[in-house]
């Protein structure tokens, strides 16, 4: 019986070959993209999960709100973890990294500059899976001095990974010993780093009392089999706020916790699942770029929404050509053939069709993956044989398809009656079917909400590279790393100023698109009044900083060589004056904790605002900020004033060579930098645009189907309308009209939701663009012109068709 299906079923897809053709090619185009979607999100789900004790990993976070600012980090203070791991039992390890910036690595007689480096406990190998390759785990990290590579790492500086108890210079003059190798990270990790120093040498790190009030180290705890972690938390936080961090805000501003907490104030600890990281935190001082969770659902939703789109191609066309299977229908029955016989017969065709086009995704996933992975910035793999649930899901993937696109038309068409089929009474044409219609319309409708989704996200990335963000970032270029230059970072700048070309040099690590950052507590009286204080940014730069930067001054002056007392002046932002409590900014008294336990009190002065700039993702509002005279030599930003680009940077690195001729030399420009803080909206935007065009072509082709199958029944009455004087203007807008109507309503339908979803997307963005209008104007144009392109093609071809060919047998 199924052979007989089987050939059934290829007889009838190769009798109609068209339709064939474009049900199998529109549903695999849905296959492929479901496939990709699939392969992406299962690789978005899987981070972390290769650590052993994946499950009983939790990340200790902290959590701030002081002086009009509110802080949820991804850090803790240096003595949390070992207080945790001290003080409760139900903590049984616990591992601390410390992320202080890269450093420079000598091969030969060069300095690398390597920023994958971090500093951690001893305990490292014993709460993540890291297997190491040379060396003990047990004791890797326990000495000062000590350092263990990556297999990579290990390659790129010794040329193999036998090199435990080698030295590696570190900064020019630190002798790191190598006590191990592990394996590279796998990229599903939240975090990736090539060379893992001791922090035992870190004297940050064995701060105990005073340090509770810095949250600078990311700190991970295991916790013990059945723990309950939600009242865990709890008492964990009240505990240390309690035991720990009041003494010392008592000690710091003469304050009780409950008289900071009702302030409007708090401070808090709270637990991050490791498993929930990539996907579920974008905190401050993440160890890596994260996910998003909305992206995966998005694209998840999307996927589901093409692969309907290429099913409902299917019941439209099998439905439409209802008439032409309706006499095979009618007979098959007559003969003695079952209601349930038909319906299985229907189904296998559609399953076969299913499967041919399940086939030819899988060779489109393979074409399209290396577009897809550049998109996703990802280097993914289908892995039909290494992924041991892939084969199975594509497989029920094939039936599921199968039954959802084949169910209705084979109910639809194993319930024709025969008496009336034979007698020619079953009713076919466009016209006739109002779920068809309505299939339509869920087509072009998804089709319109993506058109709609897409263009609001590219005027969203317009919007944020053409606001006004507070400095000129345009022909600004950054050399890196001046630092290691030492006492001549000084002269370099000047020598930088010689240079035809060169506007403007200022020096400093701070710069608005660069992830440097430092906050502190800024008070507004002498007596350290928690209830006047204020939450800022506190950046040491130079007199040339906001002139290069083409900043604008509000009120007051820029720092000045001519005012020996700038010294102990500062620049505060308009962000910082509005909460300055109504005080007169110019001349105000500002005053900075120096010394916790003496209370020793430093002031300075307001020698001017500089307007508002925005040195965070546009996703933030601008937080205060105060600009302090002093010097960093972390960058160098400087104006260029000439075409001639790539010569002056030749020159730049010239003269880095002659005074630095062992030091690595790297700049990049400062309009790069601020485009790389968008990169997972950007992909997500070229992701989107790739999926609507992909949604948009396959419901063009079930347009194109029915508008071939439309005219196709309606072929006699073309030909009775043209010799009775029709135009073939008239004969296309005939067949034209009521898919377009369609298509109007499918706009309708699809704008108030698209505005629904797009607003709420933007609501992630404190500046954002308003959905106006032309949006949805430019998407129901786009929408109409691709439809009446595709209906026109065989509507054309209908109208200007000879009469006498189709009524001559009549």
């Amino acid at each position: 019986m199924l052979k007989n299906y089987f050939k059934t079923a290829l007889r009838s897809l190769w009798k109609s070959k068209g339709f064939s053709a474009i049900n199998i090619v529109g549903l695999a185009i849905g296959l492929a993209t479901c496939l990709l979607i699939l392969i992406f999100v299962m690789d978005e789900l899987s981070y972390d999960r290769f650590n052993t004790q994946a499950d009983r990993i939790y990340r200790l976070d902290g959590e701030i709100k002081f002086g009009g600012n509110h802080f949820i980090l991804a850090v803790a203070p240096a003595p949390a973890g070992p207080t945790v791991l001290r003080e409760y039992p139900e903590v049984v390890k616990e591992v601390r990294f410390r992320n202080n910036g890269g450093r420079l690595v000598k091969k030969g007689n060069q300095n690398i500059k390597e920023e994958s480096v971090i500093m951690a406990d001893s305990t490292l190998f014993e709460v993540f899976s890291l297997p190491m390759i040379a060396g003990d785990p047990h004791t890797a990290l326990k000495e000062s001095r000590s350092v263990v590579l990556t297999e990579k790492m290990a390659r790129k500086y010794f040329e193999g990974t036998n090199v435990v108890g080698r030295t590696l210079m570190i900064n020019d003059s630190l002798p790191y010993k190598v006590t191990g190798v592990i394996r590279d990270i796998p990229a599903q990790s939240h975090f990736h780093f090539d060379l893992f120093l001791s922090l035992t040498e870190s004297e940050e790190a064995k701060r105990t009392d005073d340090g509770w009030l810095s949250n600078n180290f990311n700190t991970y705890l295991v916790l013990r089999e059945g723990t309950d972690v939600k009242k865990f938390e709890a008492k964990m936080n009240q505990g240390l706020v309690k035991e720990h961090v009041a003494p010392l805000l008592h000690a710091a501003v003469n304050i009780t916790v409950e008289e900071f907490f009702k302030s409007g104030n708090m401070v808090g600890f709270h637990l991050t699942p490791l498993t929930s990281i990539h996907l579920h935190s974008n905190k401050t001082a993440e160890l890596d770029a994260n996910g998003n969770i909305q992206y995966v659902y998005i694209f998840s939703a999307i996927a589901a929404f093409i692969l309907l789109i290429a099913c409902v191609n299917f019941m439209n066309l099998s439905t439409a050509r209802s008439s032409n299977r309706a006499k095979e229908v009618g007979i098959r029955k007559v003969l003695g053939s079952l209601r349930g016989n038909l319906i299985s017969q229907f189904m296998m065709e559609s399953i076969l069709v299913s499967f041919i086009a399940m086939v030819l995704a899988v060779g489109l996933a393979y074409l399209l993956l290396p577009v897809f992975n550049q998109l996703s910035a990802k280097h993914m793999e289908i892995g039909l044989l290494t992924r041991p649930w892939l084969l199975p899901s594509m497989a029920l993937l094939v039936v599921i398809v199968g039954l959802l696109a084949g169910s209705y038309p084979a109910f639809f068409l194993s319930a024709f009656r025969p008496i009336l089929v034979l007698k020619g009474s079953v009713a076919s044409g466009f016209k006739t079917s109002y779920l068809r219609n309505s299939l339509v319309v869920f087509q072009f409708g998804i089709s319109i909400f993506l058109i709609v989704g897409t263009a609001v996200i590219y005027r969203q990335l317009g919007y944020i590279h053409d606001r006004e963000l507070g400095f000129n970032r345009d022909q600004v270029m950054v050399v890196y790393n001046p630092y290691v230059m030492g006492d001549q970072a000084k002269t370099f700048t000047k020598e930088l100023l010689r240079l035809p070309g060169v506007g403007g040099v200022t020096m400093t690590g701070y710069l608005p698109t660069s992830d440097n950052r430092n906050d502190d507590a800024i008070f507004l009286s002498p007596d350290l009044d928690v209830k006047k204080s204020i939450s800022m940014q506190t950046w040491p730069v130079d007199e040339q900083y906001i002139p290069v930067l083409g900043m604008k001054m509000a009120e007051g002056r820029n720092f000045s060589k001519d005012f020996l007392t700038d010294s102990n002046g500062v620049i505060v932002n308009e962000a910082a004056v509005r909460l300055m409590q109504g005080q007169k900014p110019v001349g105000s008294k500002l005053y900075v904790i120096d010394d916790i336990k003496t209370k020793k009190v430093k002031e300075y002065h307001v020698v001017g605002v500089v307007k508002d700039f925005n040195f965070n993702s546009l996703r933030e509002v601008v937080t205060p900020v105060v600009l302090f005279l002093q010097r960093d030599n972390g960058r160098i930003a400087l104006r260029v004033k000439t075409k001639d680009v790539h010569r002056l940077a030749g020159q730049i690195e010239t003269l880095w060579r002659k005074m630095a001729p062992s030091q690595p030399f790297s700049y990049s420009f400062m309009d790069d930098e601020f485009n790389n803080i968008y990169l997972a909206e950007q992909r997500m935007g070229g992701i989107s645009l790739s999926f609507s065009l992909l949604a948009i072509f396959i419901a063009c082709l079930g347009l194109f189907g029915l508008t071939a199958y439309a005219a196709e029944q309606r072929t006699r009455e073309i030909g009775i309308r043209k010799v009775l004087g029709a135009s073939v203007t008239g004969i296309i807008r005939m067949l034209s009209r009521d898919f377009l109507r369609l298509v109007v309503v499918s706009a309708v339908i699809a704008f108030p939701l698209a505005w629904w979803a797009m607003h709420h997307w933007l609501q992630d963005f404190a500046y954002r663009i308003t959905i106006g209008w032309e949006i949805f104007a430019v998407a129901a144009a786009i929408s109409v012109g691709i439809a009446l392109v595709t209906v026109s093609v065989q509507a054309i071809k209908a109208a200007l068709a000879n009469p006498v060919k189709s009524l001559r047998s009549e």
